[in-house]
């Protein structure tokens, strides 16, 4: 009897983690599989997580299809020998192993909206056994497996109960008392959920960074190869660290889901700039109910800069944000020792 945990994103290595001390800790049997990506194996080694690499992503719709067979039956192969009856994760491979393994119980966590991931809604929730999200999302398909609790993702490791920011970050980083900096994230759009979905745009990009270096530091973080004319705005730091450049930087601003969230979570006034904008349940409730980030299309980025001038020059701004969160924070819970107990007690 165990736990067969799949990691497919580094966000999941986060939201995992404090589920995964929980188990280690009560000396539950688990094994952690993911794919061969440098920004999943890394956080995993900065955390020293155990996992098993079951091999690397393909590539086009084919390659990617081809390689979720592969995925899967090494995930069999590894629940099989080691005795695995639960699955824990955010993709289609323990989903699908309901299929091959009896009495195997796979809990999909999922912040998304059905309509946001059509593959995922199509060909893995229906093997899911239970879907664990937040309860500002609403299913309309699979309302019967749905677990709803109230809380994100992000709250998995965001919470008060874990999170600690590291003021030595700052010495790291260079940054003088006083001194305002800001975080930058742009993303690849490569994912499934991403098809016919655009970000920032490089003359935006541009414009952005001009005027932030009149304000104070700009770090970008970046899934792509930066634009070679920003790589000397490159963060460098270790991926376990960037949740406490986060709550120290004077504002976020990108076109990273996960990250805008997160931002906005711990205090740090975030602006997120996509074609998902206004279309995805969670930064929505952040946005519309406690008023902690921003979202706009691509074609409304003045409007987004002129939100960004405003917020950048009240300089209670971060006081404001605080507070914002502590009124947040009443309304949500401890969403790892949520996760745990459930997968504990299904």
């Amino acid at each position: 009897m165990g736990f067969l945990i799949e990691i497919n994103h580094p966000g999941q290595v986060h939201l995992l983690r404090y589920v995964i001390d929980k188990l280690d800790q009560s000396n539950s049997n688990f094994i952690i599989i993911t794919k061969n990506d440098k920004s999943i194996t890394n956080l995993l080694n900065a955390y020293k997580i155990s996992f098993i690499n079951i091999g690397s992503k393909g590539k086009g719709t084919f390659g990617k299809l081809f390689k979720q067979f592969v995925f899967t039956y090494r995930a069999f192969v590894i629940a099989k020998k080691n005795n695995l009856n639960k699955g824990l994760g955010s993709s289609f491979t323990n989903d699908l192993l309901t299929i091959f393994i009896r009495d195997f119980k796979s809990i999909h966590l999922s912040d998304d909206d059905e309509e946001m991931v059509p593959f995922i809604t199509r060909y893995s929730y229906p093997f899911a056994s239970t879907i664990v999200a937040p309860d500002c999302i609403q299913f309309q398909k699979f309302k019967q497996k749905v677990v709803s609790y109230s809380g994100y993702h992000e709250l998995a490791y965001l919470h008060p109960n874990y999170f600690i920011p590291d003021p030595i970050i700052l010495k790291d980083l260079e940054i003088k008392d006083g001194e305002k900096f800001f975080i930058l994230r742009f993303v690849a759009f490569h994912g499934h959920h991403d098809v016919g979905h655009i970000g920032i745009t490089l003359p935006q990009k541009r414009e952005l960074v001009n005027y932030l270096i009149k304000l104070g530091k700009v770090f970008i973080t970046s899934e792509n190869d930066i634009d070679s004319e920003f790589e000397k705005y490159r963060i460098a730091i270790r991926p376990d660290k960037i949740h406490s450049v986060l709550y120290y930087a004077s504002a976020f601003i990108g076109d990273s889901q996960t990250m805008t969230s997160e931002a906005a979570i711990i205090g740090t006034p975030a602006f997120k700039c996509n074609t998902f904008a206004g279309k995805l349940s969670v930064p929505n409730e952040l946005e519309n109910k406690y008023d902690l980030c921003y979202s706009f299309q691509p074609n409304e980025f003045q409007n987004m800069m002129k939100k960004l001038k405003m917020i950048l020059k009240d300089s209670n701004s971060k006081e404001i944000w605080n507070q914002k969160v502590k009124n947040m924070w009443k309304d949500k819970i401890d969403v790892s020792a949520f996760i745990y107990d459930h997968i504990k007690n299904l």
